[in-house]
């Protein structure tokens, strides 16, 4: 099956209010088994490289061509996307190197610095065939825009796609970064005026704190890529600590490291099933 782009993915899943798993990749581990769980879903998938996975490796290019090259020989359509990149030059970086889309986050800047150069980003790589998603909002650390209370206001949404031209919009609906428990409350009401209101896909960012009803209620009422990546490397560290505490003198990281893989594999095609992908 060929690598193909976010798009493609995510349009006919929004077209028939299914959802889209889209996972971050941090080590070689995380993209082979995003693939094997996608590949035992019989779902599409998306391959996320966030500008701080981008960070800890030090550089875009290995890590990009880890997940092109996984999302390549995958049974299933897969795409590999840039996630977070507040830098217009990584973005230009990951699309360089093959990423087919790009998650460009002006949200700390204020509403018409924001607009402008989302707006000049996306020309860019609508130029060069490529996807965009932003976020309206502010997104600081592992809150902001997702932090309880702080809400998309469905017509600034809309006015903010028609004026930047973005193909996706990722939203605030009472999901946060990084929880560790799955009891986030997401408005549901809120993502049907949303879908209502907004022309292009919606992002749900935070899902793992999200309880698996809810997920799929939220892909009912019409939010379409979820962004998981806490819930993998919670599934990953429990894993291999189990194998290390039964072996203490384990030292092959073969060892360890692939029971994480397959553990995050059954997650990753869990979370699909959830989602109806």
């Amino acid at each position: 099956m060929p690598l193909v782009g976010t798009g493609e993915i995510v349009g006919p899943a929004a077209a028939s209010r299914r959802g889209v798993g889209a996972f971050n990749v941090i080590q070689l581990e995380h993209a082979t088994a995003i693939v094997a769980g996608a590949e035992q879903a019989g779902a599409p998938v998306v391959l996320q490289i966030s500008e701080n996975c981008v960070k800890y490796h030090g550089a875009a290019a290995p890590v990009i061509a880890a997940a092109l090259a996984a999302a390549a020989v995958a049974a299933v359509p897969a795409a590999v996307h840039l996630d977070h990149a507040t830098s217009p030059e990584l973005v230009r970086e990951a699309v360089d190197l093959g990423a087919g889309s790009v998650m460009f986050d002006a949200s700390t800047l204020a509403y018409d610095a924001n607009v402008a150069a989302t707006a000049e980003t996306t020309a860019w790589c609508h130029d060069r065939g490529v996807w965009v998603e932003a976020e309206l909002g502010e997104v600081g650390g592992k809150d902001g825009a997702h932090a309880p209370g702080v809400r998309t206001d469905p017509a600034e949404a809309a006015a903010y796609v028609a004026a930047t031209g973005v193909d996706a919009l990722a939203v605030a609906v009472g999901s946060s970064h990084a929880m560790l428990t799955r009891d986030a409350v997401l408005d549901l009401g809120l993502i049907a005026e949303l879908r209502a209101a907004v022309p292009v896909p919606l992002v749900l960012h935070g899902s793992s704190g999200v309880p698996d009803a809810t997920l799929a209620a939220a892909v009912a009422r019409g939010m379409t890529k979820i962004n998981v990546a806490t819930r993998l490397n919670e599934v990953l560290t429990a894993e291999v600590r189990r194998a290390l505490d039964a072996s203490p003198a384990l030292v092959d990281t073969r060892r360890y490291l692939g029971p994480g893989r397959a553990a995050m594999a059954r997650e990753v095609a869990r979370i699909l099933g959830v989602l109806g992908a």
